[in-house]
């Protein structure tokens, strides 16, 4: 029984991150083409065309999110295991998963 605790509650931590890294790469694409419908709308009301200028590419967006996501996924093993759910090899996995995977 205690294993299979651990299972389910191993697989609830993984879906409940996989459900909050999807929400926030949702949210910001939208925002995203948000931004992108506002400046075209904003261009088309303009009286002059707008003049073509070089404009680098942006830089990529900072591994921050990816980051971010890791650490609360990385905090929420470690609550899993002082819970007594993971026991220190399972968290050792788990972690070399997150941090390498």
């Amino acid at each position: 029984m205690p294993g299979l605790l651990r299972g389910v509650a191993r697989t609830a931590a993984i879906a409940g991150t996989a459900t909050a890294v999807s929400n926030r790469v949702s949210r910001r694409q939208a925002g995203r083409w948000a931004a992108q419908d506002q400046q075209g709308a904003q261009q088309s009301y303009d009286a002059a065309p707008p003049q073509q200028q070089y404009q680098p590419e942006a830089p990529p967006a900072p591994p921050a999110d990816e980051m971010d996501a890791k650490l609360a996924h990385l905090k929420e093993l470690g609550e899993l295991k002082q819970a007594g759910v993971l026991s220190e090899e399972e968290f050792q996995q788990q972690k070399d998963r997150i941090l390498n995977g």
